[in-house]
């Protein structure tokens, strides 16, 4: 009996194993390649028709639900960089988009949810442009492009676990200063066209230091690529922007990309609805 027992607890583990790959190998990375070069052509082209969107797939512009052709996909971007992610476990296709020699420079960050068919049931993007917070397309497409974001030897590359841990430790660092932050040396920002970086190219410039008051970062969306240690996080940026109550904030998009359990680059781009986030930055 216990034989069994051991037998049918064995079947069933196996049967679950089974169709856990069979989950992942549905959404692979070609797959979600796919998606995002999708999204590119549709930006660059300005038809949105061209999307794989699912029946009932809902589109978000900065935090609010609108259609997907009226918004920045409603015309064509000169589209200058992009940096596609992929994310098998959630199923989830990202691309940093930067147009900044187009006559209305923007910075995109967009991540879409994909079915297990390479549709998108979810898309939702940070659409950053003059005003918004240290905006400057031209210096963060100058940085962006410079960096070293390859794929790392599959013997060296973190789990999905660390990566976010990495990242969540930066943002709940504004709640709480006295919480240790994994940078690596050098370790350098990018907000907008703000870059910290050039202060000290080999050591580490991605300490926030203490705000004004304690920050509680809500609303946090994850993808996370192992091949390149990124995780990027969608969320509510609480305080930053003046023209807003404190809380839950304005939309903004994290990007990490973590080496050795180390933050090795952060990129940020935030949404104001006053210029500059009514800050004078």
């Amino acid at each position: 009996m216990k034989t069994l027992r051991a037998a049918i607890k064995l079947s069933i583990v196996l049967a679950g194993a089974a169709l856990a790959t069979n989950a992942q190998a549905q959404c692979s990375r070609e797959m979600l390649r796919k998606v995002a070069d999708t999204y590119v052509k549709a930006q660059t082209t300005g038809k949105s028709a061209v999307l794989p969107l699912a029946k009932g797939a809902s589109y978000a512009e900065n935090d609010k639900v609108m259609d997907v052709g009226k918004g920045v996909l409603a015309g064509p971007l000169k589209v200058d960089f992009t940096r596609n992610l992929y994310d098998t476990t959630q199923c989830i296709a990202f691309t940093e988009l930067v147009a900044a020699t187009d006559p209305h420079p923007y910075v995109i960050l967009t991540r879409m949810e994909a079915t297990a068919k390479g549709k998108v049931s979810k898309m939702e993007s940070v659409v950053t442009d003059a005003g918004d917070w240290s905006f400057d397309a031209s210096k963060y497409l100058a940085v962006t492009r410079a960096q070293d974001w390859n794929e790392i030897p599959a013997d060296k590359r973190d789990t999905r676990a660390v990566i976010e841990a990495a990242a969540d430790a930066y943002l709940d660092n504004w709640g709480d200063p006295a919480l240790p932050v994994p940078h690596g040396t050098p370790c350098a920002r990018l907000e907008g066209g703000m870059f910290t970086g050039t202060r000290n190219p080999t050591g580490n410039t991605c300490d926030m230091g203490a705000f004004p008051e304690k920050l509680k970062v809500t609303n946090r969306r994850y993808m996370i690529d192992e091949n390149y240690g990124a995780v990027v996080v969608f969320h509510n940026f609480p305080w930053i922007d003046a023209g807003l109550p404190k809380d839950p904030g304005t939309p903004s998009g994290q990007m990490f990309r973590v080496e050795g359990g180390k933050n090795r680059y952060i990129h940020e781009v935030t949404v104001c609805t006053t210029p500059k986030c009514g800050r004078g930055k």
